[in-house]
């Protein structure tokens, strides 16, 4: 029996990259599009971009010939929707980022001198990590991504750019740059896009464009005034809005049609609207309606209802996340990032997930929280693998391998929850991680190399789909206790992420898994822990500059659980780190008392959550999640750099076509060849709808 997923071994994940898909961006372009149109072909490189710290990959799209004309056509209409609002997020990321976007594009788009140059190279390698990063604060660490070219250089090419396609608003070119280069030039200024260390304002210290003029303080006595009373079925407060100070008073501004962003959200509703005359049911259509009626009233009681009935259409094969979803991006967990991921669904390869969700019962009754902790039923869990078909905002170019929604609480507990696996883009990571010389160089013996490339792969999904579709669902809030976001605060996302994980690596090597014919042995789950652990506690460090601590909530968490289960095993000995010929390694001496305290850990985290005891959080993320090892943090630069790896990898989207028969479209195309550059200086021509307010 193969007890690999279809998307697992590397020989499944090659033919998973035979097929490729792209976006066109304007229907009236389609006609004369199509006369040229590329036939579905095979990317010319799979790894197809190397810059700074990152790698670009390109992802396929098997199935999609599979599609009725009306599905590629759906698909289409909501891959252009998800598109349209790419500019929402370069804008709540930081307030000048479509201004410095602009500069850059006018100037790539038409400079006609020597690209030989160091300071040439040097200004393209920056613009590609601010394309990268939506915005100049990096996607991951946050810390803002400083020029390697010089401020005079940088000036000539702005001077020598067509004055029209500058974002100048009233300035001269010399005004502009005088405007812009601190902003750009001075590590001391908006350095740090967010900033949740403890004990300050967090607000003040983040850039990030949620709030203007307003306190760490008085958003939060905002939200609490604004959630006062209401019940526990309350919207999400705050998910579509940003918080600013008008002659002394608070208001939200909404992102909505005829308010803020609205340029950019009527294009969305646009294609939505198109979609909904080609949806494949009526339950498609009623959700389709139910967010389009939300981006135009911007009531948030609209969104729930758009959620619960997105939750409940299990039978559509395509699907769509757009809006204003996760909120990872606030200091304090109230406005959500644009995003979305377009998709299908794997008809193959979710009945293997589908499996884990038809026993959520079983592993909430045999999970090691508190009784009065869990749930007495889980409801409506949905579980999938998708085929991705395009992803833009804060789902691109970097992207999550996994998603769990809606996050509100009373949903999930009352209407259940949508888990998925992005089965393509899992397969792409797996095909670039299969070629990565790391476990090599970081492996402390033969027999944990081996079984960490043998069972890597399995294992790794096998993680996303419990984190997922178990772990997010799992546990229950007491009653009168607040969400997270209010009893946790700037730990909240942390701490989720952290009991997520935790509930993954705890049945991960439990014979269920193997009794369930979803993994061969126990052999993978210790393959988790030691690939769980190691990067944990020694190479997702790469990541951190040196003198740096640790910022983003997923780093956070892994390192938490590594050292607490260190620390706590350390009696035992259940996990040492030694040192061998001056370099460091991981040892794992004893798998069943790690799980062990594995476990012990989820139970504490789910008290956490369930009793909202901020100073419990708090501790934990503080004393084992947020001090980076400065001697490891060198050690492991010195081994990455000898080995050529980028510590971060992303994607450029494929472009969907459309043929047309007159104003019908008939067909959709794939085409894959698009360079990274060449696709983000298409998508700010066709996707430029917002304009610079600064």
């Amino acid at each position: 029996m193969n007890f690999t997923k279809s998307i697992a071994t590397i020989a499944t994940v090659f033919s998973l990259l035979l097929i490729s898909c792209s976006s066109n961006n304007q229907q009236t372009q389609a006609a004369k599009e199509t006369a040229a149109e590329p036939s579905v072909e095979l990317p010319t490189e799979v790894m197809a971009d190397h810059f700074a710290d990152i790698q670009v990959l390109r992802y396929g799209i098997p199935g999609w010939n599979e599609l009725t004309p009306k599905q590629k056509e759906l698909g289409y209409y909501l891959y252009m929707a998800g598109r349209s609002g790419r500019d929402i997020f370069f804008d709540q990321k930081y307030k000048y980022n479509l201004t410095i976007r602009k500069a850059l594009e006018a100037i790539l788009n038409n400079y006609k001198g020597d690209t030989n140059g160091d300071e040439w190279k040097n200004f393209e390698t920056y613009s590609r990590q601010f394309f990268f990063a939506n915005g100049m604060h990096h996607h991951y660490s946050n810390d803002k991504i400083l020029p390697k070219y010089s401020k005079e250089y940088f000036a000539t090419l702005v001077k020598g750019a067509p004055q029209d396609q500058l974002p100048l608003q009233g300035k001269t070119a010399d005004e502009f740059v005088a405007f812009i280069t601190p902003i750009m030039f001075d590590p001391n200024i908006d350095k740090k896009c967010v900033d949740l260390s403890a004990d300050i304002d967090n607000l003040k210290a983040s850039t990030v464009n949620y709030y203007e003029g307003v306190t760490k303080d008085e958003a939060e006595k905002f939200y609490a005034d604004m959630s006062k009373g209401q019940p526990k079925e309350s919207p999400s407060f705050g998910l579509n809005s940003k918080l600013v100070k008008e002659n002394g008073t608070i208001v939200e501004k909404k992102w909505m049609v005829g308010g803020m962003y609205s340029p950019a959200i009527e294009k969305i509703v646009f294609w939505l609207e198109k979609a909904i005359n080609v949806a494949e049911n009526d339950i498609q259509k009623n959700t389709l309606k139910k967010l389009v009626e939300y981006f135009k009233t911007g009531d948030l009681k609209k969104f729930d209802e758009y959620s619960i009935s997105w939750v409940g259409d299990t039978v559509s094969r395509m699907d769509a996340v757009i809006g204003f979803i996760e909120n990872y991006h606030d200091p304090i967990a109230k406005h959500g990032s644009y995003e979305s991921v377009v998709s299908m669904k794997d008809m193959e390869a979710t009945k293997m997930i589908a499996k884990i969700a038809a026993q959520a019962q079983w592993f909430e009754d045999h999970s090691s929280i508190m009784d009065n902790h869990k749930k007495k039923k889980v409801v409506g869990i949905s579980a999938k693998v998708i085929t991705v078909i395009g992803e833009s905002g804060d789902g691109a170019p970097a992207t999550p391998i996994g998603i769990n929604l809606p996050n509100a609480e009373w949903i999930r507990e009352q209407h259940g929850s949508k888990s998925v696996s992005l089965g393509n883009i899992v397969a792409a990571y797996n095909y670039a991680r299969a070629k990565s010389p790391v476990i090599d160089e970081f492996g402390i013996d033969d027999n944990v190399k081996k079984i960490i490339k043998e069972h890597g792969a399995l294992c790794a999904d096998l993680h996303t789909d419990m984190h997922e579709v178990i772990g997010h669902a799992s546990g229950q809030i007491n009653p009168g206790v607040g969400n997270t976001d209010v009893t946790l605060k700037n730990y909240a996302s942390c701490l989720e992420e952290a009991r997520a994980d935790l509930v993954a690596l705890y049945y991960i090597m439990d014979n269920k898994l193997v009794d369930m014919g979803i993994m061969p042995s126990l052999e993978v789950g210790k393959a988790q822990y030691y690939s769980y652990l190691l990067n944990g506690l020694m190479t997702q460090l790469y990541r951190i500059n040196p003198k740096n601590n640790i910022e983003e909530a997923h780093m956070r968490n892994r390192q938490l659980i590594s050292k607490w289960v260190l620390e706590k095993g350390q009696k035992d000995k259940v996990v040492e780190i030694i040192e061998r010929d001056k370099k460091h390694f991981i040892q794992i001496n004893d798998y069943n008392k790690l799980r062990e305290l594995f476990g012990q850990l989820l139970r504490e985290i789910q008290r956490i959550k369930s009793e909202g005891d901020f100073n419990a959080g708090k501790n934990l993320v503080e004393n084992y999640g947020v001090i980076a090892d400065q001697k490891m943090l060198a050690e492991v630069h010195q081994r990455y750099e000898k080995l050529g790896v980028a510590p971060y990898m992303g994607f450029i989207q494929p472009k969907l076509i459309p043929v047309m028969d007159g104003d019908k479209i008939i067909d959709v195309k794939i085409d894959v060849n698009q360079d990274f550059l060449q696709q983000m200086l298409e998508y700010g021509k066709d996707f430029g709808f917002l304009p610079v307010m600064n």
